[in-house]
């Protein structure tokens, strides 16, 4: 990250620098494409380029009315009471029909074979009655993975962002996988990320928490960030590392992508050393 970072500011035309002050370059927090995890036909669109978005709302739908057809009947199996309720009145009739058999044997007036019937014709009836309140139970379970099937033709924003890119409409096929095409972009703005690039001789003295201001090119102004991270590896090719800062951003009037500066009271980095000129030879 650290060589790409200083190749981008290097290509970039130079800014004025004042002690402390080094350069960095400010971006979105994150940046996500997004994707349907089902293939489908797109039925709404609710964004367009440059909106705001809020963390859950929706952004895309796709047609989804088998799916909906499937959730109510398997809501309306969920919530079946009169195979249960059958079974209960079942279960009832063969416990009091039971009981009477078993009274008359105790009194001869039956034999023990009607009673044995009545006995196992109550237990057919508790089989049963456990069956239909399971049968419901399933019925529950198959109505909540509907609703997870269902969920999945809503694609909702993942954070608080903008709509960076939008590159399907209503009417195109949405197709699941990552290497297919996405069908929007949104980046999270606040905070905005911003990578400072710092000489090797000042590894150590960087901590997270430290405070420094931010003065992005072309817009002017000094907003408040803090160090989030600092890289533990120094790039050998450049002599660099790079120092992550958080910059608020509720109002999201700063945009991503800008060259910066960023000051640091009390750090400045450390002057060239001078080379002795080469003795000439003998």
């Amino acid at each position: 990250m650290t060589l790409a970072l200083v190749a981008s500011l290097a290509a970039l035309p130079p800014t004025a620098a004042r002690a402390g002050s080094f350069e960095c370059l400010m971006d979105a927090w994150q940046t996500v494409e997004i994707r349907s995890p089902a293939e489908g036909l797109i039925d709404k669109v609710y964004v367009q380029r440059g909106d705001a978005v809020r963390k859950g709302q929706p952004l895309v739908e796709l047609v989804s009315n088998a799916e909906r057809s499937a959730a109510e009947s398997a809501r309306y199996r969920s919530q079946m009471q009169g195979p249960v309720n059958q079974s209960r009145n079942r279960l009832d009739y063969a416990t009091k029909k039971l009981a009477r058999a078993t009274e008359l044997a105790q009194q001869n007036f039956t034999s023990a074979e009607s009673r044995d019937q009545a006995e196992a014709e109550r237990r057919v009836a508790e089989s049963e009655l456990q069956a239909a309140t399971e049968n419901r139970e399933l019925a529950k379970i198959e109505h909540r993975h509907a609703l997870d099937l269902l969920s999945l033709r809503t694609m909702s924003s993942p954070f608080n962002g903008v709509v960076v890119d939008r590159m399907l409409n209503p009417g195109d096929i949405a197709e699941a996988g990552t290497g297919r095409k996405a069908m929007l972009k949104i980046a999270q703005i606040d905070p905005l990320r911003v990578d400072v690039v710092f000489p090797a001789a000042l590894f150590g003295q960087l901590k997270p928490g430290m405070k420094a201001m931010v003065v992005p090119q072309g817009l002017g102004g000094r907003h408040a960030a803090s160090v989030k991270l600092v890289d533990k590896v120094i790039d050998a090719a450049s002599g660099t590392f790079v120092a992550r800062l958080e910059l608020p951003n509720p109002t999201l009037a700063l945009p991503g992508g800008l060259r910066c500066q960023a000051e640091f009271d009390g750090l400045a980095a450390p002057a060239p050393t001078a080379r002795a000129p080469a003795r000439p030879a003998p």
